[in-house]
């Protein structure tokens, strides 16, 4: 990694994680529907396991899957490198019922767009909706999402890293700098 700066250390992003499933227990206590998270790979599918454990600590039974947009992605032809391909496993019926996709940052908008059409392929949801711990903002697709744990204004060229496991180089949280995923 070359340049980062810590926009929230990993308590403050905990904290977001928290507010992001009471927002989401808001919405299915108003609503009464039946529901299932999906995470999206990569880092959707922990952000989803977190929101699980939260929403099954304030009594709610919680459905949970996990997505590859892999094969659903408009840039996947221009890749130098073959992708990952990951593993999806969306054990419920998702006809008729409400479907939360969780990713970790809401960028350009291009992810959600390719989750929307994988996720149909598994049936007909009486709704979907999009949580995200970060909201960049101004995404290049018409997506906004409807929980949010915490909204951030960088540069363009900037990256938004989540982390969730710390490690050596890197403590958990949230971060924002130039560096190249590899």
């Amino acid at each position: 990694m070359e340049s980062y700066v810590q926009l929230f250390d990993a308590e403050q992003m905990m904290a977001n994680v928290r507010d992001l499933a009471r927002q989401i227990a808001d919405h299915i206590a108003d609503s009464g529907k039946e529901f299932a998270l999906v995470g999206i790979h990569q880092l959707g599918v922990p952000l989803a396991r977190l929101l699980h454990d939260e929403l099954v600590k304030s009594g709610f039974k919680v459905e949970s899957g996990m997505l590859d947009i892999t094969m659903y992605r408009d840039d996947i032809g221009t890749r130098q490198l073959l992708p990952k391909i990951n593993e999806t496993v969306i054990s419920f019926d998702v006809n008729d019922r409400e479907i939360i996709l969780v990713d970790d940052v809401l960028s350009t908008g291009r992810t959600i767009r390719a989750a929307l059409d994988a996720l149909t392929d598994y049936g007909r949801p009486g709704a979907i909706r999009l949580a995200v711990l970060v909201d960049r903002g101004d995404p290049e697709f018409p997506i906004r999402a409807d929980f949010v744990g915490c909204r951030v204004s960088v540069a363009p060229e900037k990256k938004v890293l989540v982390n969730f496991e710390a490690s050596p180089e890197l403590p958990a949280g949230i971060y924002s700098g130039n560096w190249q995923k590899h």
